[in-house]
């Protein structure tokens, strides 16, 4: 492989395992809406205040877009080092969910699309248009009120699910931190986390709805 491909790997699991620390920071926030609505609106004011949030979200803009960058020049580099007429990787291992993982890993492609697809919409609802003060909820209320963007958020939830499924364990071997001897607590260790933050963010807004969001 060569040094762009090797580069564009560790790069692509750098980025993803911060954007996964993002990911648990936000479901966190949003978790508070269902137990304390006035606080979660405290706690989204605060945060829209705070000064340090536009370098933030900078950072996270610039996380949102080499990851993809670097995925696509990671199965570039790949693909030509395999060949044209290589076949697609398959997982060596057998039995219990690989199965399952295997299907995660073709499907990242597929998963990470819809997960940028799902990105714009939530910025253009949510943030491009910031609610004011206090309307928080509200402004999500209005958008999971309507039965085709709360499905959007609830298959944007099981993509989250795929996508970390596959690339947390991706992640660790990129950065040399798998091998025979934790590799098994790794793989389930990160699948659960997969599949909590998953459905977190797929049950969620159901959740909310059944609180009675505005």
């Amino acid at each position: 492989m060569g040094l762009v491909g090797m580069g564009a790997g560790l790069g692509i699991a750098a980025s993803g395992l911060l954007l996964v620390l993002f990911l648990l920071a936000h479901l966190a926030g949003l978790g508070l809406a269902l137990w304390d609505g006035p606080a979660f609106e405290r706690y989204a004011i605060a945060l829209h205040q705070a000064p340090w949030l536009p370098v933030a979200e900078m950072g996270l803009l610039a996380l949102l877009l080499t990851h993809p960058l670097q995925a696509l020049a990671r199965a570039l580099a790949n693909r030509a080092a395999r060949g044209a007429v290589a076949g697609s990787l398959r997982s060596r291992r057998d039995g219990g969910m690989e199965p399952s993982a295997s299907l995660a890993g073709r499907l990242m492609p597929w998963s990470g699309g819809l997960l940028l697809v799902f990105l714009v919409v939530h910025l253009a609802q949510l943030r491009l248009h910031r609610p004011a003060a206090g309307e928080e909820l509200a402004a999500l209320g209005a958008v999971l009120h309507q039965p085709h963007w709360l499905g959007l958020y609830a298959v944007a939830g099981l993509a989250v699910t795929l996508h970390l499924a596959h690339g947390q364990e991706s992640a660790h071997r990129r950065l040399g931190l798998l091998d025979p001897r934790n590799a098994r607590p790794i793989r389930l260790g990160g699948r659960a986390l997969a599949l909590l933050i998953g459905a977190g963010f797929s049950l969620l807004p159901f959740a909310l709805l059944q609180r009675g969001l505005p």
